[in-house]
């Protein structure tokens, strides 16, 4: 066995299941579930009725690299929603099955074992030699952990940019050492964030993407939760690009998805987009990898990303949502208003001294209500979890649950 699946941490929900193993959730409460992220509201109909239309084209092998009408769909999609002048579908575009299967592999097919050496790397002393270190890929903490799994079963060496209440839950990417851009082959960044809901800036990625010159490295942005927004449409990095004159999205790939967009987790469906250097190769390692969305996923998948009503409706849910949690909620829980997405990053009440596990394991045992604990999203670092004291709640459930649970969870903290 690669024995690199020995350093995998165990996933959050995993660890989740294991403190609450000997806990009995309150028998006299329904279920109400606000840990996992799993979209669900309606997916939209008429995108059900084209899968139905096409399941005999499920006899046909599809090519790797998908339908040129989805491609195209997808192209026009980012040039409406990111103000692009032209998305080259042919070579920009690549759909994918989800999101999570193509970040994953996504590194293996980029992290480069060859050791970076300071020829590419200006303004060094002794351009000849080479760092002789392991490739690096920088991720914010807290963090998908998809992004450090894959990073560690490509043999690479994760380094984690705290977001911190005093870098607005983004991340000081200012603060991350010289040396470590110098072995850096990847980074992710992922706007909206999950789980914290802050948004880059267009100075913000103007920085990275500096830094990325510099030091040549490949910017990765989750943009995955980027429909999901209350008044600005936050920006995505090919946007920041095509301000900065930059139409080949050199070094830079955007990963999308129609989960959260469209409430569709199962369709499986998503698209990687940017530098075509990139996506050519990733397309061959894709090719061995043999993983291609089947066709009536992919017509489905066209009907979504032309339509935009269904998205409306859907900030609409979450608006609402969020809302109703502000006014009820906000000062007893100290709610702070994420920018975009669909969670609460909550600090712990008083009342549970800071601990995120015993908070959540309150509000199973007495208001049988899931959440997650924020340092199972995070990574101590220098003896500090930027996650710990921290809970994630998704606002997936309806609005009729979500009144129940804002109710319990009053009684919780009055109790």
């Amino acid at each position: 066995m690669n024995h690199n699946l020995n350093a995998l941490h165990p996933y959050p929900f995993a660890k989740m299941a294991t403190l609450l193993a000997n806990s009995t959730p309150a028998h006299n409460h329904s279920e109400i579930k606000l840990g996992i992220g799993e979209p669900k509201h309606e997916p939209p109909e008429f995108v059900l009725d084209v899968l139905r239309e096409n399941l005999d084209k499920m006899s046909r092998y599809p090519n790797t690299n998908g339908l040129f009408e989805l491609r195209q769909t997808i192209a026009h999609w980012l040039e409406r929603r990111f103000f692009l002048n032209h998305v080259d579908a042919k070579t920009q575009v690549l759909p994918v099955m989800g999101t999570r299967e193509a970040i994953f592999s996504f590194v293996q097919a980029v992290v480069d074992h060859k050791a970076k050496t300071t020829d590419s790397i200006e303004n060094q002393q002794s351009p000849s030699s080479s760092t002789g270190l392991s490739p690096t890929v920088v991720m914010p903490n807290p963090f998908y952990q998809i992004y450090e799994g894959a990073a560690i079963l490509a043999q690479a060496t994760p380094y984690f940019v705290p977001c911190t209440l005093d870098n607005d839950f983004k991340g000081n990417y200012r603060a991350v050492p010289k040396e470590v851009w110098m072995q850096t082959q990847l980074l992710f960044v992922c706007s909206p964030n999950n789980p914290t809901g802050s948004v880059m800036t267009m100075d913000d990625w103007e920085y990275l993407i500096r830094l990325s010159d510099q030091y040549d490295f490949i910017i990765a942005s989750d943009e995955c939760y980027s429909e999901l927004y209350f008044d600005t449409a936050p920006i995505g990095l090919l946007q920041a690009c095509a301000a900065l004159g930059r139409h080949n999205f050199k070094n830079c790939v955007v990963f999308h998805s129609l989960s959260k967009r469209s409430n569709l987790p199962g369709l499986r469906s998503g698209f990687v987009a940017g530098d075509a250097e990139i996506l050519h190769a990733y397309l061959q390692y894709r090719t061995y990898q043999g993983c291609a969305m089947p066709i009536p996923h992919q017509l489905a998948s066209i009907a979504a990303w032309q339509d935009e009503k269904h998205v409306e409706h859907n900030r609409a849910l979450y608006q609402e949502k969020f809302a109703l949690w502000m006014a009820e909620l906000g000062e007893p829980l100290a709610l702070r208003m994420p920018e975009a997405g669909f969670y609460f990053w909550v600090k712990v009440p008083e009342q549970f001294a800071g601990d995120d596990e015993a908070f959540v394991k309150a509000l199973y045992e007495q208001t049988n209500i899931h959440a997650l604990a924020g340092r199972y999203l995070s990574r101590e670092v220098n003896g500090n979890n930027p996650g710990q004291g921290y809970v994630r709640i998704a606002l997936v459930a309806s609005v009729e649950e979500s009144r129940e649970a804002i109710s319990r969870i009053r009684q919780l903290l009055g109790a």
